[in-house]
């Protein structure tokens, strides 16, 4: 092979490294090729969105744990994924219904009979600090709240905000402009002029669904990253392979440790 494509070959290998390293460059620093995200902890063998769920995924060096911010009658954040406490725990009824007290009583359903809280999101952050990424599912919060909390505890620069509402973007935008945000491509978009238009509008760092390569094309192209969730009955290698060879940076999980390991083996961690 000549000098000059020798050289030329070089320099393409340099953009690519370059352009890959810059999709979602103001995101929280990751030390992995590939991130991980483990969809509310590593819940295997303890419950949910708890803060021992939490410290699983801290153990096994999951980048980011994914939560869910919902918010108590008497105005407390707390962590848990649905808007009544029904499925999860020994008690009934809508989350906004219940004061913290009333909250800090129930027990989190679980396998092993060990007794399980719901934890405050101060508590989760205290955890996380230095520790563990948040990917933040941002249900039914305050936003000035939540960044004041996020601000106390020291975690500006380790949280990623996922917004639910097209109305929670310019909250959280005139409040906390630096907080990197991330949501879904609407079902409503079926082109890539929707799309551009959509990402022109709402400056976001991560979007969590891949439609198609040209809509992808486009995503990379404005530097957004790609975070998909694999979770589901079936999840194994074949969905992960299926998911990485889209080119993501991401994955959300529900085995996180099986993720890391598969990962390892196959040089993509």
């Amino acid at each position: 092979m000549s000098a000059y494509k020798n050289k030329f070959l070089l320099i393409q290998i340099v953009f690519c490294f370059i352009s890959t390293f810059s999709i979602g460059q103001n995101l929280p620093s990751s030390k992995h090729k590939l991130i991980v995200i483990a969809h509310r902890g590593n819940h295997t063998n303890v419950p949910e969105n708890t803060l021992a769920s939490i410290d699983e995924a801290i153990k096994y060096g999951v980048d980011y744990v994914e939560v869910d911010l919902r918010t108590t009658k008497d105005g407390y954040l707390i962590i848990h994924h649905d808007g009544t406490v029904d499925r999860a725990t020994n008690g009934k009824g809508k989350i906004s219904d219940h004061t913290l007290e009333e909250i800090k009583k129930l027990q989190v359903f679980n396998q092993n009979k060990k007794t399980y809280k719901i934890p405050e999101f101060r508590d989760v952050l205290k955890l996380c600090k230095n520790k563990i990424n948040i990917y933040l599912d941002f249900k039914d919060a305050d936003v000035a709240q939540t960044w004041k909390q996020i601000q106390e505890a020291g975690m500006e620069k380790q949280i990623v905000v996922y917004i639910n509402k097209k109305e929670q973007y310019p909250q959280w935008k005139s409040i906390a402009p630096q907080m990197p945000l991330m949501t879904s491509i609407p079902d409503e978009i079926k082109s890539t002029d929707q799309l551009s238009s959509f990402l022109n509008e709402i400056k976001i760092s991560v979007i969590d669904n891949v439609v198609n390569p040209e809509m992808e094309k486009i995503i990379k192209e404005k530097k957004i990253s790609t975070w998909l969730d694999v979770q589901s009955p079936t999840e194994g290698p074949a969905s992960w392979d299926e998911a990485i060879s889209k080119g993501v940076q991401g994955l959300q999980t529900d085995h996180p440790e099986a993720l890391i390991e598969y990962l390892n083996k196959k040089g993509l961690r």
